[in-house]
Parts: structure tokens; sequence; C-alpha cells
């Protein structure tokens, strides 16, 4: 028990509850601790209907049967839940999660649509948990938005964090190697995937690039000035079901030695840990030996998949290293890393069980 921990559980809605990563919230949300999940939201296909009808169950565990008979109502305000998980289509997510917020919502949302304003901040909690600090200049209304990265960035940044943090990180290439479970539902068709790899995820490597520089920035008052650090990004497709693979180059602002990097990796913790936040993986980084490591296969779910795996680090005769970094793009880059984020925010104080 953390000294942050509320004293009840607080009710939670869910948004895009059918989807794919909404699905995923449901099920990590079943027995948390912390939260209980009070309302499914999705579109008026599925509106009035019980959820075991209208979602697509396509999760490697069995729907909860905590909500399996819960009635998917409209995703409209309503004031049982002033916490709000959000796993809309960004094609409508943007002016949904605003008018949550504006009814008084703490919105947390894995849509890309707001996270890139200057006033919502863009959290990985164990590298930038300062950054949450912004929804206190945000002009919503009584509510407040915060924002999960896009799913291939958080693996990134889990590698680059706490390089930055210690030697400074100059510039970045990374090739990504991205499961299929990422676009979401219905996915990609399977003449379109077999066999083959897709070199191109619409605006995947702007989302990347731009990211990254956001979340290694600096809280300067009410916005973040992003990091001067250079990072290229070229995304791909390939036939994993879950878990993305990146493959990444980097210059360091400060010289370091091999075995530097390994300690910094495995002996990094942050304020989740601390905190004993409830999702938060032991350790956020591991870097493995093994020279056919890490895989999808056989590392994704480290840490119930809470955990960013690194491996094969080697000199790079173009940057300063190359390394390998996987991570589960539905739960540590999508829903496992919105609901460490919300148990963030109130280890902080941002919410609370009487809100």
């Amino acid at each position: 028990m953390t000294q942050s921990e509320p004293r009840a559980r607080i009710p939670v809605a869910v948004l895009g509850a059918t989807g794919s990563v909404g699905q995923r919230m449901v099920a990590l949300l079943d027995g948390h601790p912390w939260f209980e999940t009070a309302a499914l939201m999705a579109s008026e296909r599925s509106a009035g209907r019980p959820y075991r009808e209208a979602a697509t169950w396509v999760q490697p565990t069995a729907i909860p049967a905590s909500v399996a008979h819960m009635t998917v109502e409209p995703t409209e305000p309503e004031s049982r839940c002033r916490l709000v998980f959000s796993a809309l289509d960004a094609s409508v997510a943007g002016p949904v999660e605003r008018a949550f917020a504006g009814a008084g919502h703490f919105v947390v949302s894995n849509a890309r649509n707001h996270r890139m304003d200057r006033s919502v901040p863009l959290i990985i909690p164990e590298v930038n948990p300062d950054h949450l600090d912004l929804v206190r200049s945000q002009s919503f209304g009584p509510g407040a938005i915060v924002t999960n990265p896009n799913c291939s960035t958080i693996g990134l940044v889990l590698a680059l964090g706490p390089l930055h943090r210690v030697f400074g990180v100059r510039r970045v290439n990374v090739v990504t190697m991205q499961a299929i479970s990422g676009a979401g539902l219905p996915g990609v068709a399977s003449m379109e995937i077999m066999d083959n790899v897709v070199p191109f995820i619409g605006g995947e490597e702007e989302k990347m690039e731009r990211e990254t520089r956001k979340i290694l920035g600096e809280l300067s008052g009410d916005h973040v000035r992003d990091a001067d650090v250079v990072v290229s990004a070229h995304c791909n497709r390939v036939p994993v079901v879950d878990g993305h693979t990146e493959c990444v180059s980097v210059a360091l602002e400060t010289r370091a030695a091999p075995n530097e990097l390994i300690s910094v990796w495995n002996e990094f913790v942050s304020e989740p840990q601390s905190l004993g936040l409830p999702t938060a993986p032991t350790q956020p980084v591991r870097y493995l030996s093994d020279e056919s490591a890490p895989q999808p296969r056989l590392h994704r779910d480290i840490d119930g998949g809470m955990a960013a795996s690194i491996g094969r680090l080697r000199p790079c005769p173009l940057f300063d290293y190359k390394f390998v970094v996987l991570s589960h793009n539905t739960i540590r880059g999508a829903a496992g890393g919105a609901i460490l984020l919300a148990e963030l925010a109130v280890a902080r104080g941002l919410l609370t069980a009487d809100d």
C-alpha cells in the first residue's frame, strides 16, 4: 500500500470499449485495486447491447465476468465517472474528449488528437512525470486531458529516457517492425501482411519524431520546450501479433562505455516504482544479454507486458551505439500505459475517490 493510494476504488468509464485497445483496457482494469469499471461506452451501433455481444472479443483472456453483461452506453458525458479512459479512434476522439473534459471529466487518452497541444501533457510515467503539471494551465473547463504516447514512441523513449538523463541524446535513427495489433480492429488484411512486410504506416514516422522530442523536453511554465534531439524514423508493419521491435542507433552528448549504458538501463527506476503504483513494472527497462534477444514471442510479456526489453548493444559506425528494443504495443504501448498514467495522476493528487 502506498501513501497515495485512494481510500476507495475510483469509478471509471472506458470510451471506445469495444475496440482492440478498449478491450485491453477492460481486461487490465478487471480487479484493479484503485479503479472500478462503471461504464462502457461505444458507438451508436453498440450502445444498448450487452458488452459480451457488442464486443468482438480478441484478447487472450476471457471477457471479465464483471462487465460481460454490462450494457454499452452512448459516448456522452455523465456524472458517475470523473476518470475516463479514451480508446477512441482518432477520427472522432478530438471533439469527444474535449466535451468530456468540459463536463468535468479527467480524460486519459490513447488517441493522437491532443498529444501535441501546448497545454496537454504527453506522458511516459517513468520518463517525464513532472509534465503532468501542465493540466493546471489547461482551459478545457473543469476537467482535463492527459495523453499516452504512440505505441512505437513508448518503446523507443523508455530506452532513450535513461540515456538522455545521464549522457544526453543528440541524434536517433530508428527502424521499427510493428505488430499487426497496432492497426486495431479489424486490422490488416491477411493477404496484405502474410509473407510480407509493409514499409508504410500512415503518420507513424512523424508521430515518433515529434513525440520523442516533446517527451524528452523540459517543462517550462505552461508548455514543454522540446528536447534538442534529432530523430529519424522508418516504420514497418510485420506479421507479428503483439510486440513492436525497433532497431535504434543513437549519438550521445557524453562518451560512455557499453557497460555504462547497460548499467543505466538495468538500474533505471523512477516515480512509479518509488510510489509502488499497481501497474508499474518492477524494472521498466531490462537489458537481455542473449545475442538473439529480444524477440516478441519470448519477451513481450515480461513484467506483465509493461517492461521494455533491450538487447544487442554494439558500436555503431555512423553514430555511437546501436541496439534493439522491444515493447508490448497494446499493453505498455496503449492500455497498460494509460492505466499507469491514471495511477500517477491519482498519486500526485490530481484525482481522488471523492471527486
